[in-house]
């Protein structure tokens, strides 16, 4: 996977076994009553039997569903996900074609139709086992708007492994910038973190700890916007959404840098002085400085136009320096696109 969740994934393949938090002892952070519970290999196979029985297929598909599931064998619990929605995939041609999309390593040109699922005769636990397969495959791929589309109200008791939904539902929030759902399914999921695998609960925990600490209009925040319209323009997804978003940036840029612009100003003024040079005490309360001068002030032409206020080149450029002098090198070149963006527009007839 490209991007920061990428990175989380690395980093997760080196870290040792030892908890990032102390919430692994059942004390710390994420501890308390679990709200959800991974069901085991008979549950899931005596529901999907269930499920095969009550379905309209016929009596030859039943009988070859029902010896798919016979043999007896240990699955993990993404196994018993997939022999789930093989078995419905036998029975719907729709989540036949959702399998199918799921089988593939790279993105399709186009996404298959999911119209099919509200209006099909599979019910929720059906349903809610083939939109998380789909759903996981989707985030695998970056599509993780698509998959909050087909997962994000899912509930952890109608689904065969409810660590995988926490875990994906929780990631595709993460990488959306959707901070609180983040934290909210994060400190679910690992309320059972005995029953997570590894890989989920160390990535969990490195989101949590990724996302915690961002603060809106930040430049962290900024920049994590700016790489997610690029993921959706890379996509071809260039519709309403990213140009909002794009017009969400620029407002949050040009609230940051007006209040440097501001402050910058204000050290100017604040660092001029009288011919006369300081003076060794402050002047008493109520008492004339003793100034001459009529006091009218020349008007003065300050022009007009979008330039007006602006500071000049050498002042934008300390300011520059001094809203990045403790960031990473990464996000000067945020700031200096976005002047160059300005610079197009103001160019633009």
């Amino acid at each position: 996977m490209a991007g920061k969740f990428g990175l989380l994934i690395a980093v997760s393949l080196v870290l040792s076994s030892a908890p990032i938090f102390a919430a692994n002892d059942g004390q710390g952070e994420f501890a308390s009553q679990s709200s959800w519970s991974q069901p085991s290999q008979d549950v899931v196979l005596a529901r999907l039997t269930e499920w095969i029985n009550a379905t309209g297929a016929t009596d030859e598909q039943r009988t070859e569903l029902l010896a798919t599931i016979a043999p007896a064998g240990k699955y993990d619990q993404l196994e018993l996900l997939e022999l789930v929605c093989q078995c419905i995939g036998q029975v719907e041609d729709g989540a036949t074609r959702l399998l199918t999309t799921c089988q593939l390593l790279d993105r399709p040109k186009a996404l298959p139709d999911t119209e099919w699922i509200s209006s099909s005769k599979l019910d929720d636990w059906a349903s809610g086992n083939i939109r998380l397969l789909y759903g996981r495959w989707l985030s695998q791929h970056e599509y993780y708007d698509e998959a909050l589309v087909q997962i994000r109200d899912l509930a952890p008791e109608n689904v065969v492994d409810p660590a995988t939904l926490l875990f994906y539902q929780s990631v595709a929030h993460h990488q959306l910038l959707e901070k609180e759902e983040c934290l909210q399914v994060v400190t679910r999921l690992l309320e059972n973190v005995d029953l997570v695998p590894r890989r989920y609960s160390t990535v969990a925990e490195l989101m949590y700890a990724d996302l915690k600490p961002l603060k809106a209009d930040s430049l962290d925040e900024i920049s994590r916007m700016m790489a997610n319209v690029e993921r959706r323009l890379a996509m071809g997804r260039a519709g309403k959404r990213v140009r909002t978003e794009e017009e969400e940036i620029l407002a949050k840029l040009d609230k940051m840098i007006e209040k440097m612009e501001q402050q910058q100003q204000q050290q100017q003024q604040g660092g001029g002085g009288g011919s006369g040079g300081s003076p060794s005490s402050p002047l008493p309360d109520s008492v004339p400085a003793g100034g001459r001068g009529t006091g009218d002030v020349a008007d003065r032409d300050i022009g007009i136009g979008s330039s007006w206020g602006n500071l000049a080149p050498r002042d934008r450029q300390e300011a520059l320096q001094d809203i990045t002098k403790d960031l990473p090198a990464h996000y000067r070149e945020v700031l200096e696109e976005y002047f160059r963006k300005l610079a197009r527009e103001r160019s633009d007839p």
